[in-house]
Protein backbone atom coordinates (compact mmCIF):
# COMPACT_ATOMS: atom_id res chain seq x y z
CA UNK A 1 0.00 0.00 0.00
CA UNK A 2 1.45 3.23 -0.92
CA UNK A 3 1.43 5.52 2.51
CA UNK A 4 -1.17 8.44 0.65
CA UNK A 5 -3.66 5.24 0.64
CA UNK A 6 -3.74 4.83 4.38
CA UNK A 7 -5.94 7.76 4.53
CA UNK A 8 -8.22 6.90 1.98
CA UNK A 9 -12.30 6.81 2.80
CA UNK A 10 -12.80 3.39 2.19
CA UNK A 11 -17.00 2.58 1.62
CA UNK A 12 -19.00 -0.15 0.07
CA UNK A 13 -21.19 2.17 -1.90
CA UNK A 14 -24.87 2.06 -2.71
CA UNK A 15 -25.92 -0.20 -5.48
CA UNK A 16 -28.87 1.66 -7.30
CA UNK A 17 -31.30 -0.35 -9.15
CA UNK A 18 -30.28 -1.00 -12.69
CA UNK A 19 -31.26 2.04 -15.30
CA UNK A 20 -31.46 0.03 -18.71
CA UNK A 21 -30.35 2.01 -21.49
CA UNK A 22 -33.51 0.29 -23.60
CA UNK A 23 -36.64 1.89 -24.05
CA UNK A 24 -38.95 -1.09 -25.08
CA UNK A 25 -38.84 -2.29 -21.28
CA UNK A 26 -41.55 -2.73 -18.81
CA UNK A 27 -39.14 -0.89 -15.57
CA UNK A 28 -40.87 -1.79 -12.28
CA UNK A 29 -37.38 -2.58 -10.32
CA UNK A 30 -37.06 1.41 -8.79
CA UNK A 31 -40.44 2.11 -7.38
CA UNK A 32 -40.68 5.14 -9.50
CA UNK A 33 -43.99 5.95 -10.62
CA UNK A 34 -45.57 4.92 -13.74
CA UNK A 35 -47.67 7.90 -14.13
CA UNK A 36 -46.32 11.90 -15.42
CA UNK A 37 -45.92 14.58 -12.83
CA UNK A 38 -49.06 16.98 -12.79
CA UNK A 39 -49.62 18.98 -15.97
CA UNK A 40 -49.23 22.38 -13.69
CA UNK A 41 -45.57 20.74 -14.07
CA UNK A 42 -45.47 20.76 -17.86
CA UNK A 43 -46.79 24.28 -17.73
CA UNK A 44 -44.13 25.01 -15.10
CA UNK A 45 -41.38 24.05 -17.55
CA UNK A 46 -42.86 25.45 -20.65
CA UNK A 47 -43.25 28.76 -19.18
CA UNK A 48 -40.19 28.90 -17.00
CA UNK A 49 -37.77 32.17 -18.25
CA UNK A 50 -34.25 31.01 -19.07
CA UNK A 51 -32.79 34.16 -17.34
CA UNK A 52 -32.97 32.98 -14.11
CA UNK A 53 -30.11 30.50 -15.26
CA UNK A 54 -26.99 32.32 -14.68
CA UNK A 55 -28.28 33.28 -11.38
CA UNK A 56 -27.53 30.88 -8.23
CA UNK A 57 -30.53 29.28 -7.27
CA UNK A 58 -32.29 30.80 -3.68
CA UNK A 59 -30.30 29.23 -0.91
CA UNK A 60 -33.45 29.14 1.06
CA UNK A 61 -36.02 27.25 -2.07
CA UNK A 62 -38.46 29.36 0.12
CA UNK A 63 -40.87 29.48 -3.20
CA UNK A 64 -40.73 25.39 -2.16
CA UNK A 65 -40.12 25.32 1.20
CA UNK A 66 -43.81 27.25 1.52
CA UNK A 67 -45.44 25.40 -1.22
CA UNK A 68 -44.43 21.87 1.20
CA UNK A 69 -45.38 23.73 4.59
CA UNK A 70 -49.06 24.55 3.29
CA UNK A 71 -49.33 20.75 2.05
CA UNK A 72 -48.34 19.56 4.98
CA UNK A 73 -49.52 22.09 7.63
CA UNK A 74 -46.39 23.08 8.95
CA UNK A 75 -44.72 26.40 9.45
CA UNK A 76 -42.15 26.84 6.96
CA UNK A 77 -39.34 27.09 9.92
CA UNK A 78 -40.03 23.44 10.26
CA UNK A 79 -39.14 22.37 6.44
CA UNK A 80 -35.81 21.36 5.32
CA UNK A 81 -35.62 20.65 1.74
CA UNK A 82 -32.39 18.74 -0.01
CA UNK A 83 -31.22 17.13 -3.57
CA UNK A 84 -33.77 13.68 -3.21
CA UNK A 85 -34.40 12.58 0.51
CA UNK A 86 -30.90 10.54 0.13
CA UNK A 87 -29.72 14.30 0.51
CA UNK A 88 -31.41 14.96 3.39
CA UNK A 89 -30.86 11.74 4.99
CA UNK A 90 -27.07 12.22 4.42
CA UNK A 91 -27.66 15.85 6.48
CA UNK A 92 -29.65 14.48 9.24
CA UNK A 93 -26.81 11.60 10.29
CA UNK A 94 -24.11 14.37 9.25
CA UNK A 95 -25.87 16.23 11.87
CA UNK A 96 -27.18 15.07 14.57
CA UNK A 97 -25.36 11.05 14.84
CA UNK A 98 -22.19 12.25 16.40
CA UNK A 99 -22.67 9.89 19.68
CA UNK A 100 -20.33 7.21 20.60
CA UNK A 101 -23.34 4.98 21.13
CA UNK A 102 -24.41 3.03 18.11
CA UNK A 103 -27.52 4.34 16.02
CA UNK A 104 -30.24 1.85 15.51
CA UNK A 105 -32.03 0.86 12.19
CA UNK A 106 -33.77 -2.44 11.01
CA UNK A 107 -31.33 -5.38 9.50
CA UNK A 108 -33.55 -5.37 6.23
CA UNK A 109 -34.36 -1.64 5.33
CA UNK A 110 -33.02 1.01 3.07
CA UNK A 111 -29.78 0.28 2.42
CA UNK A 112 -28.07 3.23 2.44
CA UNK A 113 -28.33 3.40 5.99
CA UNK A 114 -25.52 1.47 7.04
CA UNK A 115 -23.28 3.03 3.66
CA UNK A 116 -23.79 6.41 5.32
CA UNK A 117 -22.94 5.18 9.11
CA UNK A 118 -19.56 3.59 7.40
CA UNK A 119 -18.73 6.33 5.43
CA UNK A 120 -19.18 9.07 8.23
CA UNK A 121 -18.45 6.77 10.52
CA UNK A 122 -20.66 6.23 12.70
CA UNK A 123 -21.57 2.91 15.10
CA UNK A 124 -24.56 1.08 14.57
CA UNK A 125 -26.76 -1.87 14.87
CA UNK A 126 -28.96 -3.53 12.99
CA UNK A 127 -32.44 -4.75 15.22
CA UNK A 128 -33.35 -8.13 12.47
CA UNK A 129 -37.27 -7.95 11.41
CA UNK A 130 -38.75 -11.01 13.17
CA UNK A 131 -40.14 -13.85 10.39
CA UNK A 132 -42.79 -11.79 8.92
CA UNK A 133 -40.40 -9.13 7.84
CA UNK A 134 -41.72 -6.33 10.87
CA UNK A 135 -39.50 -4.13 12.74
CA UNK A 136 -40.13 -5.14 16.12
CA UNK A 137 -40.64 -1.78 18.44
CA UNK A 138 -39.33 -3.27 22.13
CA UNK A 139 -35.93 -3.91 19.95
CA UNK A 140 -35.34 0.00 20.09
CA UNK A 141 -35.60 0.40 23.57
CA UNK A 142 -31.79 -0.09 24.24
CA UNK A 143 -29.49 2.56 24.76
CA UNK A 144 -28.17 4.26 21.48
CA UNK A 145 -27.00 7.19 19.30
CA UNK A 146 -29.93 7.44 17.34
CA UNK A 147 -33.16 5.74 15.67
CA UNK A 148 -34.11 6.21 12.05
CA UNK A 149 -36.57 3.44 9.89
CA UNK A 150 -38.37 3.69 6.61
CA UNK A 151 -42.72 3.60 7.59
CA UNK A 152 -43.39 1.66 5.33
CA UNK A 153 -40.04 -0.41 5.48
CA UNK A 154 -38.10 -0.79 1.90
CA UNK A 155 -37.55 -3.40 0.20
CA UNK A 156 -40.28 -5.18 2.55
CA UNK A 157 -43.16 -2.98 1.95
CA UNK A 158 -44.73 -3.70 5.91
CA UNK A 159 -46.33 -0.77 7.62
CA UNK A 160 -45.04 -0.18 11.60
CA UNK A 161 -48.38 1.33 12.99
CA UNK A 162 -48.58 4.42 14.78
CA UNK A 163 -49.16 2.98 18.22
CA UNK A 164 -45.34 1.08 17.58
CA UNK A 165 -44.18 4.46 15.73
CA UNK A 166 -45.33 6.47 19.06
CA UNK A 167 -43.61 4.04 21.30
CA UNK A 168 -40.65 3.58 19.57
CA UNK A 169 -40.23 7.65 20.28
CA UNK A 170 -41.68 7.37 24.04
CA UNK A 171 -38.91 4.66 24.75
CA UNK A 172 -35.88 7.62 23.33
CA UNK A 173 -36.63 10.56 24.66
CA UNK A 174 -32.65 11.58 24.50
CA UNK A 175 -32.11 11.08 20.66
CA UNK A 176 -33.03 11.94 17.07
CA UNK A 177 -35.86 9.72 16.39
CA UNK A 178 -36.15 9.74 12.18
CA UNK A 179 -39.21 8.13 10.84
CA UNK A 180 -38.21 7.68 6.74
CA UNK A 181 -41.54 7.87 5.13
CA UNK A 182 -40.71 7.83 1.21
CA UNK A 183 -43.55 5.47 0.56
CA UNK A 184 -46.32 6.52 3.16
CA UNK A 185 -48.49 8.38 0.73
CA UNK A 186 -49.46 4.67 -0.69
CA UNK A 187 -51.05 3.43 2.98
CA UNK A 188 -50.86 4.50 6.41
CA UNK A 189 -50.50 7.45 8.03
CA UNK A 190 -47.86 10.30 8.49
CA UNK A 191 -46.23 10.75 11.63
CA UNK A 192 -45.84 14.63 11.37
CA UNK A 193 -49.10 14.50 13.69
CA UNK A 194 -46.48 13.61 16.69
CA UNK A 195 -44.04 16.63 16.00
CA UNK A 196 -45.91 18.57 18.46
CA UNK A 197 -45.89 16.24 20.97
CA UNK A 198 -42.04 14.51 20.55
CA UNK A 199 -39.16 17.89 19.76
CA UNK A 200 -36.82 14.62 18.55
CA UNK A 201 -38.84 13.45 15.99
CA UNK A 202 -37.78 14.05 12.58
CA UNK A 203 -39.93 12.97 9.59
CA UNK A 204 -37.92 12.71 6.05
CA UNK A 205 -40.42 12.23 2.78
CA UNK A 206 -39.70 13.04 -1.22
CA UNK A 207 -41.09 13.79 -4.63
CA UNK A 208 -39.76 10.63 -5.99
CA UNK A 209 -42.38 8.34 -5.84
CA UNK A 210 -45.97 10.35 -5.05
CA UNK A 211 -45.10 12.90 -6.88
CA UNK A 212 -43.55 11.46 -9.96
CA UNK A 213 -40.36 13.79 -9.97
CA UNK A 214 -37.72 11.07 -9.40
CA UNK A 215 -35.46 12.97 -11.96
CA UNK A 216 -35.80 16.16 -10.09
CA UNK A 217 -34.62 15.04 -6.61
CA UNK A 218 -36.50 16.48 -4.54
CA UNK A 219 -36.99 15.28 -0.53
CA UNK A 220 -37.71 16.67 2.11
CA UNK A 221 -37.44 16.73 6.00
CA UNK A 222 -40.54 17.97 8.31
CA UNK A 223 -39.60 18.66 12.47
CA UNK A 224 -39.42 21.28 14.93
CA UNK A 225 -37.78 24.73 14.02
CA UNK A 226 -34.48 23.78 16.02
CA UNK A 227 -33.78 20.88 14.44
CA UNK A 228 -34.30 22.39 11.13
CA UNK A 229 -32.07 25.09 12.20
CA UNK A 230 -29.48 23.05 13.00
CA UNK A 231 -29.64 20.93 9.33
CA UNK A 232 -29.74 24.41 7.77
CA UNK A 233 -26.59 25.53 9.41
CA UNK A 234 -24.36 22.15 8.34
CA UNK A 235 -26.00 22.35 4.72
CA UNK A 236 -25.20 26.27 4.49
CA UNK A 237 -21.43 24.83 6.17
CA UNK A 238 -21.05 22.27 3.31
CA UNK A 239 -22.80 23.60 0.04
CA UNK A 240 -25.29 26.49 -0.07
CA UNK A 241 -26.92 26.26 -3.27
CA UNK A 242 -28.75 22.26 -3.09
CA UNK A 243 -31.55 23.13 -4.75
CA UNK A 244 -31.29 24.41 -8.72
CA UNK A 245 -33.62 26.99 -9.86
CA UNK A 246 -35.82 24.45 -11.93
CA UNK A 247 -36.57 21.96 -8.64
CA UNK A 248 -37.63 24.68 -7.15
CA UNK A 249 -40.07 25.93 -9.53
CA UNK A 250 -41.63 22.53 -10.90
CA UNK A 251 -41.18 21.06 -7.00
CA UNK A 252 -43.31 24.28 -6.27
CA UNK A 253 -46.01 23.12 -9.13
CA UNK A 254 -46.02 19.70 -7.96
CA UNK A 255 -46.60 20.32 -4.16
CA UNK A 256 -49.73 22.89 -5.06
CA UNK A 257 -51.29 20.50 -7.47
CA UNK A 258 -53.11 18.25 -4.74
CA UNK A 259 -55.77 17.14 -7.38
CA UNK A 260 -53.45 15.58 -9.02
CA UNK A 261 -51.45 13.64 -6.42
CA UNK A 262 -54.84 11.89 -5.08
CA UNK A 263 -55.64 10.95 -8.66
CA UNK A 264 -52.48 9.05 -9.12
CA UNK A 265 -51.78 7.93 -5.96
CA UNK A 266 -55.35 6.13 -5.62
CA UNK A 267 -54.39 4.72 -9.37
CA UNK A 268 -51.20 3.01 -7.62
CA UNK A 269 -52.95 1.73 -4.60
CA UNK A 270 -55.81 0.73 -6.96
CA UNK A 271 -53.57 -1.85 -8.93
CA UNK A 272 -51.66 -2.64 -5.96
CA UNK A 273 -54.18 -4.32 -4.49
CA UNK A 274 -55.54 -6.11 -7.27
CA UNK A 275 -51.51 -7.13 -7.99
CA UNK A 276 -51.63 -8.48 -4.98
CA UNK A 277 -54.79 -10.97 -5.86
CA UNK A 278 -53.25 -11.67 -8.96
CA UNK A 279 -49.82 -12.70 -7.88
CA UNK A 280 -50.83 -14.65 -4.70
CA UNK A 281 -52.92 -16.57 -7.60
CA UNK A 282 -49.95 -17.62 -9.14
CA UNK A 283 -47.92 -19.01 -5.72
CA UNK A 284 -46.26 -15.76 -5.25
CA UNK A 285 -46.46 -14.53 -1.05
CA UNK A 286 -45.77 -11.23 0.70
CA UNK A 287 -46.43 -9.33 3.43
CA UNK A 288 -48.76 -6.90 2.98
CA UNK A 289 -47.60 -4.03 1.31
CA UNK A 290 -48.43 -0.46 2.01
CA UNK A 291 -45.84 1.38 -0.43
CA UNK A 292 -45.80 1.13 -4.07
CA UNK A 293 -44.16 -2.20 -4.93
CA UNK A 294 -44.40 -5.63 -3.52
CA UNK A 295 -41.86 -8.00 -2.16
CA UNK A 296 -42.49 -11.30 -3.18
CA UNK A 297 -41.59 -15.05 -3.31
CA UNK A 298 -42.58 -18.08 -5.21
CA UNK A 299 -43.57 -21.31 -3.59
CA UNK A 300 -41.51 -23.00 -6.14
CA UNK A 301 -39.06 -20.84 -8.27
CA UNK A 302 -35.87 -19.25 -7.27
CA UNK A 303 -36.06 -15.90 -7.07
CA UNK A 304 -33.02 -15.28 -9.07
CA UNK A 305 -34.70 -17.50 -11.63
CA UNK A 306 -37.06 -15.26 -12.18
CA UNK A 307 -35.55 -12.13 -11.82
CA UNK A 308 -33.04 -13.44 -15.26
CA UNK A 309 -35.98 -14.92 -17.16
CA UNK A 310 -38.27 -11.36 -16.41
CA UNK A 311 -35.41 -9.82 -17.50
CA UNK A 312 -34.55 -11.42 -20.44
CA UNK A 313 -38.11 -10.60 -22.11
CA UNK A 314 -37.46 -6.68 -20.63
CA UNK A 315 -39.41 -6.96 -17.72
CA UNK A 316 -37.08 -5.20 -15.24
CA UNK A 317 -37.93 -6.19 -11.41
CA UNK A 318 -35.24 -5.49 -8.72
CA UNK A 319 -33.75 -8.03 -6.71
CA UNK A 320 -31.06 -8.10 -3.72
CA UNK A 321 -28.93 -11.24 -3.47
CA UNK A 322 -28.58 -10.70 0.40
CA UNK A 323 -28.92 -12.91 4.07
CA UNK A 324 -32.91 -13.44 4.15
CA UNK A 325 -34.06 -11.66 1.26
CA UNK A 326 -31.96 -14.07 -1.67
CA UNK A 327 -35.20 -15.86 -2.52
CA UNK A 328 -37.63 -12.66 -3.07
CA UNK A 329 -37.83 -9.79 -5.88
CA UNK A 330 -39.30 -6.16 -4.91
CA UNK A 331 -41.73 -5.62 -8.15
CA UNK A 332 -42.68 -2.36 -7.93
CA UNK A 333 -46.17 -0.98 -9.17
CA UNK A 334 -46.54 0.03 -12.65
CA UNK A 335 -50.14 1.27 -14.73
CA UNK A 336 -52.43 -2.05 -14.93
CA UNK A 337 -51.34 -2.48 -18.74
CA UNK A 338 -47.97 -2.75 -17.00
CA UNK A 339 -48.77 -5.23 -14.74
CA UNK A 340 -51.02 -7.26 -17.05
CA UNK A 341 -47.86 -8.05 -19.36
CA UNK A 342 -46.01 -9.06 -16.05
CA UNK A 343 -48.93 -11.19 -14.97
CA UNK A 344 -49.53 -12.92 -18.88
CA UNK A 345 -45.65 -14.04 -18.62
CA UNK A 346 -45.80 -15.23 -15.29
CA UNK A 347 -48.43 -17.69 -16.59
CA UNK A 348 -46.78 -18.52 -19.19
CA UNK A 349 -43.37 -19.29 -17.59
CA UNK A 350 -45.40 -21.14 -14.86
CA UNK A 351 -47.35 -22.79 -17.34
CA UNK A 352 -43.85 -24.37 -19.24
CA UNK A 353 -42.97 -25.40 -15.91
CA UNK A 354 -45.66 -27.61 -14.88
CA UNK A 355 -46.14 -25.47 -11.96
Amino acid sequence: MKNWEANIRKVTPYVPGEQPKRTDVIKLNTNENPYPPSPKVTEALREMPTEPMRKYPDPEARQLVEAIAREEHVHPEQVFVGVGSDDVLAMIFLTFFNSDKPILFPDITYSFYDVWADMLRIPYEQQPLNDAFEIVGSDYYKENGGVVFPNPNAPTGALLGMPTVEDILAHNPDVIVVVDEAYIDFGGTTCTGLLEKYENLIVVKTFSKSRSLAGMRIGYAIASKELIRYLNDVKYSFNSYTMNQTAIRLGTAAAEDHAYFEETRRKIIATREQAKKELAALGFSFADSQANFLFATHKSVPAEELFTALKEQGIYVRYFKKPRIDNYLRITIGTDAQMERLYTFLKEYLRKLNI
